[in-house]
């Protein structure tokens, strides 16, 4: 077990995880499971509504301060040097597990990870199987193996990549190892789990695929979050969560126990205030969280709105609506704090899989841990509700459900190809709010000075609600200056709105990109391109999935340019 290398406590949750392939100069390292971590180092994140939502008692930040506080190995073991061209095991070129430097090179060369690895449907990975892909059918019996990869130097392709050995076996390049059924002849995936250790494998009936070491399927995090709420974001709440080990049984609370407990705030709350929200905390505990639950409560605390407090860490502040905006949009409310807790509860390979207890959601430690690993960011934003009955009604519209039934399609043929049980479904409303969330994130971006990539977008959309909070939620020095909450003020959203909706009405890729039937990520966009409302990967919460501007503005097509959402509104200019 390697330690050593270094990472930003938010990589960990997002860029490399658990299971995920963490690069260091020369070489590549995995991060191990919450078994090796050292939790005692681990500080508490409260956000109990998260941490019911997820099924485990509490929310701790990775520790960090030292080297051993998340361990990491090395993955691959597979190296090239890049001198000599030998391939093999750490062990093989340089007789040490522990250096991974040549011991035949004169130079002692430092070694380089082997650029292919295996993966699998239901997380597995391994090492690429050079020997056997080299040697089809041969036995290795009785001779004598020193393996090479040589590069032809004509091209960077993997066709350009040979392999030898000194047996005689003749040279083999790569190229095919990508197909689907590339491995297919080489027997069924190992079931490995190195994060876990390297004697803890599954059997596994799936055919393994070959990937690049760094693409970006390799670990797809499975992530989820929540925004602090009255009560859980008041002062007494947070304290109370401190002490919820020594408050969560009330036969176990004495009276000198919540006396000692309130003395430790320095006056600052009562036995009886104590008292209060932990009784009010264990009925909570009893009601079960989803994801929609989750984003219900979170509406309608935006909604109801919240004033400046001492120690809150939600203040929602209603806005005049302006005039000049469109009847669907009702409320507009100016978020100057807010509090964001992220949490890593598994992850996938290849395809990416975030339902709890999904076939293909690897496990993040050997048994079921009480606590997972989170992150809180504090930041701002602006949150905009519409009437839901009035989307509704245009949703039903000729021209709204044509591109419902487009997209339902898309959805379907992703069901079939990844193997699903059962296709996405298409809230037309939805990918509607989705669109003009990504609009106002470039708008926004534009007039708050901040980089888009620092802005985030967070729907609440269902049958009854209708709803979008552009927020900055970032762990650097974007995250809270003030500019995204003043761009709600009435005259502000409104000519940012205005603004955002022209302006993005065209794109330069039009009319390619306006009627495009099928775009993006398996097909899921349909007017939707890089030059228009896809926004950076850090701030669309549905991989930039779902969006058609479309049903924004309208299509040329069968003279439908009045039929979009806010056509209207462009048209008067």
């Amino acid at each position: 077990m390697t330690t050593g290398a270094k990472a930003r406590r938010s990589q960990l949750l997002s860029t490399y995880g658990i299971g995920g392939l963490f690069p260091s100069e020369s070489t590549s390292f995995m991060i191990t499971g919450l078994d090796d971590w050292n939790e005692s180092r681990a500080p508490i994140v409260s956000e109990p509504r998260l941490a019911r939502s997820l099924r485990v008692r509490e929310l701790k930040s990775p520790p960090a301060g030292t080297a051993r506080d998340v361990p990491v190995i090395r993955f691959p073991y597979t190296q090239v040097c890049p001198s000599c061209r030998r391939i093999g095991s750490i062990f093989d070129l340089s007789g040490d597990w522990n250096v991974a430097k040549c011991n035949k090179c004169k130079d002692k060369a430092d070694l380089a990870p082997f650029r292919l690895i295996t993966a699998c449907n239901k997380g597995h990975i391994d090492e690429f199987p050079y020997y056997r892909w080299l040697h089809k059918g041969q036995s290795s019996e009785g001779e004598d193996h020193e393996m090479r990869m040589q590069s032809l130097g004509k091209t960077s392709s993997l066709a350009d990549l040979v392999l030898t050995c000194t047996c005689g076996v003749n040279p083999k390049s790569l190229d095919g190892t990508f197909g689907p059924k590339a491995l297919a002849e080489y027997g069924h995936c190992s079931g490995a789990r190195p994060w876990l250790g390297f004697d803890h494998k599954q059997d596994c009936a799936e055919i393994p695929r070959v990937l690049q070491r760094g693409a970006s399927n390799v670990w797809l995090p499975a992530v989820r979050s929540a925004i602090s709420i009255p009560p859980y974001s008041e002062a007494l709440a947070k304290f109370v969560d401190r002490h919820w080990i020594a408050l969560a049984d009330p036969e176990a609370v004495t009276d000198k126990l919540l006396t000692n407990i309130a003395a430790s705030s320095n006056g600052k709350f009562s036995v009886d205030q104590i008292n209060a929200e932990a009784e009010r905390r264990r009925g909570d505990e009893d009601e079960e969280l989803t994801e929609d639950a989750l984003r219900k409560q979170e509406y309608s605390a935006l909604i109801d709105g919240r004033d400046e407090s001492q120690g809150s860490d939600f203040v929602s502040i209603k806005m005049d609506r302006d005039s000049s905006l469109p009847d669907c949009v009702t409320e507009v409310r100016k978020v100057t704090r807010l509090r964001e807790v992220r949490a890593l509860y598994g992850f996938s390979r290849l395809n990416g899989v975030n339902e709890l207890g999904a076939d293909g959601l690897c496990e993040l430690s050997h048994g079921r841990k009480s606590w997972l690993p989170a992150m809180e960011v504090i930041g701002e934003g602006v949150f905009v509700a519409f009437d839901r009955a009035q989307l509704d009604d245009w949703a039903k519209e000729r021209f709204a459900q044509d591109r419902r039934k487009l997209l339902k399609r898309a959805a379907d043929r992703q069901a079939v190809e990844f193997g699903r049980t059962e296709a996405a479904e298409v809230d037309i409303v939805k990918v509607a709010i989705h669109t003009l969330a990504h609009v106002l994130i470039d708008q926004l971006s534009l007039d708050a000075g901040y980089p888009a990539a620092s802005l985030r977008e967070r729907l609440f959309v269902d049958d009854e609600m209708a709803g979008l909070l552009i927020y900055t939620a970032s762990s650097d020095s974007a995250g809270s200056l003030g500019g995204v909450a003043s761009q709600a003020e009435p005259e502000s959203f409104a000519s940012a709105l205005h603004e955002g909706l022209i302006r993005l009405s065209w794109c330069s890729a039009d009319p390619v990109c306006v009627e495009a039937g099928a775009s993006g990520t398996d097909a899921l966009n349909l007017a939707a391109c890089h030059a228009c409302v896809l926004a950076p990967e850090t701030s669309c919460e549905l991989n930039n999935t779902f969006l058609d501007r479309a049903l924004l503005f309208g299509s040329p097509e069968n003279n439908q340019e009045n039929e979009g959402l806010f056509s209207a509104l462009v048209a008067a200019g």
